[in-house]
């Protein structure tokens, strides 16, 4: 499976290392605790199993569209199927826009019953992962908000990338020349 994601300026991306940091020193589930160097913060906009030529092509498009601004609106939980901490972020017409040519880009050349029903719009609620856990309610601590740093207001989310599920390889999607 290949996902398609957006990347963050460098100090938004300081600032959820910062969270993952607090929730991993409070003992509680942390993508701080996911060791891999291709591990960064970032928002998740679709996935298909394969990058064809036609999904490449309209990804340069997307590409081509960035940086973005994008905003923060606060901490989100998620129970599905697993248990996610979040920063929300601001669905505003650039990012849904920006989001509905990704959909577009993949559904066009990948078979229906493969894509990820969360991704699709209407669906898909933009977030940034802080945490993640197989274990239900996790998040309900009370503590929480008090271990997070504020998440940052304004950011731009700054680089389209893919990543491998299968053999953990990162590719920068770029922007047609």
């Amino acid at each position: 499976m290949r996902t398609v994601e957006l990347l963050l300026d460098e100090a938004a991306e300081r600032a959820v290392r910062e969270a993952w940091r607090r929730l991993a020193d409070a003992g509680l589930p942390s993508q701080a605790r996911h060791r891999s160097p291709t591990n960064s913060p970032h928002i998740t906009l679709a996935a298909c199993p394969e990058l064809t030529a036609p999904i490449r092509w309209e990804l340069a498009e997307v590409a081509a569209a960035l940086p973005l601004p994008v905003r923060c609106t606060g901490v989100v939980r998620f129970e599905r199927p697993t248990s996610v901490l979040a920063w929300a972020l601001d669905l505003d017409s650039a990012l849904a826009g920006l989001h509905r040519r990704v959909w577009e880009a993949v559904a066009s050349d990948s078979p229906p019953e493969s894509l990820n029903p969360f991704h699709r719009p209407g669906r898909w609620a933009p977030h940034i992962t802080l945490g993640r856990s197989r274990r239900a309610g996790v998040f309900a601590d009370r503590r929480i908000p008090e271990l997070l740093p504020a998440p940052p207001r304004s950011t731009r989310v700054t680089v389209l990338r893919s990543y491998d599920t299968e053999t953990g390889a990162l590719e920068v999607l770029e922007p047609r020349p």
